[in-house]
């Protein structure tokens, strides 16, 4: 293994490795901390998904250190630490607090921070984070319930979380290319700062930015700067040749089902397509569980009644205004937290049902999933959109999983995402 990487969520992890799959290593995505017998004989990169994104900073980083140990115990000689495109976070945390501890950890006197994936309209210009053209501060991740993204300046956001200094990597060293980048690593690095934030507009960006962070002992960002290190390494001789993707994943014979946990206005449109395209949807209401009114047992028991010819959807997905009015009576913690285990408990009966095709939006949702199936690892398998692939479980139940961070995806990635599968 050459690649260890660390994702502070399940939807991420299965990002990233998409894009390292693509881009020629053989990877294998665990969703904790890797099983002591898992085969990484033919792993050139392993993720490891973590779910430590709105967790205490404490705690974040105890994981993350965690996931490191096993990393490097395992032979890794390059790290990635992984977060969301629109850097999810609060002016406690978590991205700067594991960042800097892992650059501890790891020796690393210097690295990059850069979230950038123009596939899904994510943006970097002057140290500003753009969303679809937008500025971060004023697209739909403003109102976000656990991590309301204020500020579009990653630099102040940063800093903001950590007491390493920050500095910027700007538009014009990137544009001309790796050299021109990795001298300004070096004159940032001079000037005292150890973490950059990187400007980058395009996949040539993010490919040169791959090819001058080769040298790094670590990279942080989104998935979508992980697109240039993998020919970035092998050009430099830590890996031999690359290996391309598997072109299909064949899925278990079975029922499909959608899982949306989701607030995000990405996944709210989906919800919103699927139900006018037909398919059957069942509403969790947060309330009603509180009150008793709602148990796993009454959506399983509709999914067992549905018939078949599209694929039933069980969603909690509500606009911002709804979802704080749930959030004062019933607590912003609590009440993410029950429909989180409604969503695990129904997910954990969906094999012994027939459910053997499973997509979930939401990267909390996707990890109450995967724990309460008990899929250890995953196989990674084709892209649905930018960022999505379906995979197939390499331990536990035998099914198929579709984990789409909230926020990504085409307005009919519901209706859509079957064809990927035979």
């Amino acid at each position: 293994m050459l690649l260890g990487c660390i994702a502070d969520d399940l939807t991420g992890a299965t990002d990233l490795s998409l894009m390292l799959s693509r881009e020629g290593l053989r990877t294998v995505q665990t969703t904790s901390l890797p099983p002591g017998d898992l085969d990484l004989a033919e792993a050139d990169a392993v993720v490891v998904a973590l779910k430590s994104r709105t967790i205490p900073a404490a705690e974040a980083v105890a994981q993350s250190l965690a996931a490191a140990d096993w990393l490097l115990a395992a032979g890794a000689r390059r790290f990635f630490f992984k977060y969301c495109s629109t850097f999810d976070s609060t002016d406690e945390g978590n991205i700067g607090p594991v960042a800097a501890a892992l650059m501890q950890r790891l020796g690393a006197r210097f690295t990059i921070a850069c979230p950038a994936f123009p596939a899904t309209g994510r943006a970097i210009y002057q140290g500003h984070l753009f969303v679809n053209g937008v500025p971060l501060n004023e697209s739909g991740m403003r109102d976000h319930p656990l991590t309301p993204m204020r500020d579009s300046d990653l630099r102040r956001v940063l800093q903001r979380q950590t007491a390493v200094k920050v500095g910027h990597v700007a538009y014009a060293d990137v544009d001309a290319g790796p050299a021109a980048i990795a001298h300004a690593f070096e004159r940032e690095q001079k000037a005292g700062r150890a973490i950059a934030i990187v400007d980058a507009l395009t996949d040539a960006h993010l490919r040169a930015i791959g090819g001058a962070a080769a040298s790094l002992t670590l990279v942080t960002g989104g998935s979508g700067v992980a697109i240039g290190l993998p020919a970035a390494y092998c050009d430099a001789g830590l890996i031999g040749a690359l290996t391309p993707p598997p072109p299909a994943i064949a899925a278990p014979q079975g029922r499909a089902v959608i899982l949306a946990g989701s607030c995000s206005a990405a996944t709210r449109g989906q919800v919103e397509v699927a139900i006018k395209a037909g398919n059957p949807a069942f509403r969790i209401d947060p309330i009603a569980i509180a009150e008793g009114r709602l148990t796993p047992a009454q959506a399983i028991d509709w999914l067992d009644g549905q018939p078949g010819e599209a694929a039933p959807l069980v969603y909690s997905s509500d606009d911002p205004d709804s979802v704080r009015l749930v959030q004062d009576r019933l607590g912003r913690d609590h009440a993410g937290r029950i429909v989180e285990e409604l969503l695990a408990s129904v997910a954990a009966a969906l094999p012994a049902h027939g459910f053997t095709r499973i997509l979930v939006a939401g990267g909390e949702t996707s990890g109450a999933v995967v724990n309460a199936l008990g899929v250890k690892a995953l196989s990674i398998g084709p892209e649905i959109d930018p960022g999505v692939p379906w995979t197939r479980s390499l331990s536990g139940p035998d099914v198929a999983l579709a984990l789409k961070s909230g926020n990504f995806g085409a307005p009919d990635f519901f209706l859509k995402a079957w064809r990927y599968l035979r």
